[in-house]
């Protein structure tokens, strides 16, 4: 098998690669107060195709949070795909996405669980990257509503160590 060469498309993931903190805030209902929590992240390249990222965050109860998330890019489907899976809970999320025009916006596709139903529903979500510098950038994650409208719930923003 011959290894595929990286595409520009891999060479901008590796933006990615080196250590992370970063503080989040999430909500979880119109009607609870918002979380806001704080971790590390280390992400490593995988043969210049994929980038691995491993997080740890602290969560509200006094436990952490640990994740896990892939990235790469698809030639043949010239779409990002990658993986999320987190400590807290069950579901292996699936990521296809695009980068915008710009190149500093990363938006992941995924569908899972309603967490405001818990009854099995499945739904759509987003994550979005964006890179404000090379040092700094944020994940937001929103929820394709009953109405057809996204509505965001998490903003986290990541700070390389130095």
């Amino acid at each position: 098998m011959q290894t595929p060469e990286p595409q520009k498309e891999h060479h901008w993931l590796q933006k990615f690669v080196g250590e992370w903190t970063f503080e989040a805030e999430c909500s979880m209902g119109p009607d609870q107060p918002p979380m806001k929590n704080k971790g590390q992240q280390i992400v490593r390249s995988l043969g210049g195709l994929w980038v691995i990222s491993e997080g740890s965050s602290e969560i509200p109860d006094g436990g952490t949070c640990d994740t896990i998330m892939t990235l790469g890019y698809d030639p043949l489907a010239q779409r990002f795909v990658g993986t999320f899976i987190a400590s807290v809970m069950t579901h292996f999320w699936l990521y296809n996405g695009t980068l915008d025009a710009t190149g500093n916006i990363l938006t992941l596709d995924t569908e899972g669980p309603d967490f405001t139903t818990n009854d099995g529903t499945m739904v759509r979500y987003q994550d979005i990257i964006e890179f404000l510098d090379e040092d700094y950038h944020t994940l937001s994650s929103q929820v394709l509503g009953a109405g057809g409208q996204w509505q965001p719930f998490m903003k986290a923003h990541y700070r390389r160590k130095k």
